[in-house]
């Protein structure tokens, strides 16, 4: 019988999910998601966790309880650092204890732990472990190791091609081999930055960088720019400490630095510790680029679509009238 392993689509989902399905599948084991995030899943994920986590933890229990019936393991691992510089949020090390702990009836959770600042061949180890979960021999767990590896790394060339996440996940997925191209058709581009769980899950983001592409602008995150530029771009003495805000921040200055957008978003979360200070900072950098318009959306279970629309609306007015002054084309 084939063992089902179920990966909730939700935090991690949207940076690893082609590296750990191809895993998964390589060594004969069927993965299995809890799909797109739905009302009734995110009510699910704020009924049983803690009131004051933030509205992506919330979701990530409602992920869990959609899959826990369906798998006979959840794949929650414990991810603490993998750039050997910074490490993620202690709610995500502390997944699955909440999850374990916070949540009946669920099957046994693999939560091998990936540290790569304990040596280069840490994270080697790491699959090595699931892979004996399920009695595999390590011949075979290297060949799907490395078959993962390379399926992550085109994914990330498509990210960096100018595709978002949920489009890369659909090309990999269809066997897609022409590389997209960046493409802004002399109209307005606008940087969404946030936490890739954020901005690319439809339901808890509003769809706000779909709403902004039929609005007609074209949309870059921080997924489309290379790692190793946004990392020089930090102006603060040190790193931040969490992988995503330090991403997300870095990014910011970037762009700002570089004005190649006519305008910056940023999607954070209510109750997001980290967050409320990536998002200060990143105000404090806009006021030193006045050209580049900045604005703020904050997101939590009860936001509304027609708030989130008017704002856009609003922002996207004020930006083709300041580009039209700054043209000197602007109405009298």
């Amino acid at each position: 019988m084939i063992a089902r392993v179920g990966i909730p689509s939700s935090l991690f989902y949207y940076v690893h999910f082609p590296m750990w399905q191809t895993f998964f599948s390589e060594l004969g084991i069927e993965v299995v998601t809890s799909g797109q995030t739905t009302k009734g899943l995110l009510d699910e994920g704020v009924k049983e966790a803690l009131a004051d986590a933030c509205v992506p933890i919330k979701l990530f229990f409602g992920h869990v309880i959609a899959l826990k019936d369906k798998v006979d393991y959840l794949f929650i691992p414990r991810v603490v650092c993998l750039n050997r510089k910074t490490i993620y949020c202690p709610k995500f090390l502390g997944l699955p204890d909440m999850i374990r702990h916070g949540l009946s009836g669920i099957p046994p959770i693999i939560d091998v732990q990936m540290d790569n600042r304990e040596g280069w061949a840490s994270l080697w180890r790491s699959y090595l472990k699931i892979g004996r979960i399920f009695g595999k021999g390590k011949m075979k767990i290297l060949m799907a190791y490395l078959k993962a590896w390379a399926v992550a790394k085109r994914f990330q060339s498509l990210l960096l091609a100018g595709m978002h996440p949920p489009e890369a996940m659909a090309v990999l997925k269809e066997g897609g081999r022409v590389q997209p191209r960046h493409d802004h058709k002399g109209g307005l581009v606008f940087a969404v930055l946030g936490y890739p769980y954020e901005v690319h899950d439809q339901f808890i983001s509003v769809g706000l960088v779909k709403k902004l592409k039929k609005m007609g602008v074209s949309v870059i995150t921080m997924e489309n720019l290379s790692p190793k530029k946004i990392a020089r771009a930090n102006i603060l003495e040190k790193k931040m400490f969490w992988t995503f805000s330090d991403l997300a921040l870095n990014a910011a200055y970037y762009l700002f630095r570089e004005g190649k957008v006519d305008g910056i978003i940023h999607l954070t979360a209510f109750g997001c510790g980290p967050d409320s200070m990536v998002d200060k900072l990143m105000e404090l950098a806009s006021k030193e680029y006045p050209e580049i318009p900045y604005m703020s959306v904050t997101i939590d279970e009860h936001t509304g679509d027609a708030g989130v629309s008017t704002r856009l609306e609003a922002f996207l007015d004020m930006v083709k009238r300041k580009k039209e002054a700054q043209q000197g084309t602007c109405p009298r």
